[in-house]
């Protein structure tokens, strides 16, 4: 496969790579991949920018810092394993104050990371060894979701059950006492397919339906994570939730009404 065509150049500053499209670089998406691995560093920034991204490149959460602050990046692909601070731990430091996608890349047999790193935020996740052309339909998905944001999918109306509000073109979910609860980009696509079909029983195959497409795999967990989540923020008992109630060998319903 090529994949770096002649006409992209890839500069290197204080550690941090750039490969990017020289002619249009104010109108590319800007990808932050964060690998110690400097060969796949390398062959994702040439295949992103022939495929319209511009990228950046960081070996470690020190220098993956010092490029968020430099410039806006629409999306990071985080590798797992990282000299020093570990990318567990990196993708839960960035949840604290920031919305932003993240993929993560693992290892094959690293199943657990995998649910605990979608648990703590991460918005997908890609196994190594791994396609690039799968790497990049997942970018392109996760990035579709965090558009919309700017992009209504209903009539401009907003959805209220109980005392929570979800405004579908602002992306924003409004607690009881009017505070803001951060969303990822999963977390709020999941909330919307819920109160677009409240009080029926939706299976997990219907949800991934809903919320990602022909980008589901089978056997995903996802939703089941993606749940877990969003009970965390918005049941007042997690253990005994009285909105996104489980149902036995059927799938997840959301028990309350919802007026929109």
């Amino acid at each position: 496969m090529n994949l770096g065509p002649a006409g992209f150049r890839r500069p290197s500053v204080n550690g941090v790579g750039r490969c990017a499209n020289v002619v249009a670089v104010a109108t590319l998406p800007h990808i932050l991949v964060v690998d110690d691995d400097g060969e796949i560093r390398d062959l994702l920034s040439r295949f992103l920018a022939k495929h319209g991204f511009e990228v950046t490149t960081t070996g470690d959460g020190r220098q993956m810092a010092a490029a968020l602050d430099a410039s806006p990046i629409d999306l990071v692909i985080l590798d797992l394993m990282l000299p020093g601070e570990d990318g567990l731990s990196i993708c839960r430091k960035i949840r604290q104050h920031s919305a932003i996608p993240i993929i993560m890349l693992t290892a094959m047999g690293d199943e657990a990371d995998r649910i605990v790193g979608l648990e703590i935020g991460a918005d997908d996740y890609v196994p190594k060894p791994f396609n690039p052309r799968e790497l990049l339909a997942r970018i392109k998905a996760v990035l579709r979701r965090s558009a919309a944001k700017d992009q209504p999918k209903v009539g401009g109306g907003t959805y209220r059950f109980e005392d929570w509000t979800l405004d579908p073109l602002r992306r924003e979910l409004i607690a009881p006492d009017g505070r803001l609860v951060n969303l990822t980009g999963g977390e709020f696509d999941l909330l919307f397919a819920f109160v677009e079909h409240p009080q029926r029983i939706l299976t997990r195959d219907q949800l991934l339906d809903l919320t990602r497409g022909r980008n589901a795999t089978p056997f995903d967990r996802s939703v089941d994570i993606l749940v877990s989540r969003l009970r965390q923020k918005i049941e007042p008992d997690s253990k005994e939730p009285k909105f996104i109630k489980t149902v036995r060998a059927a799938g997840y319903i959301f028990a309350s009404p919802v007026v929109s």
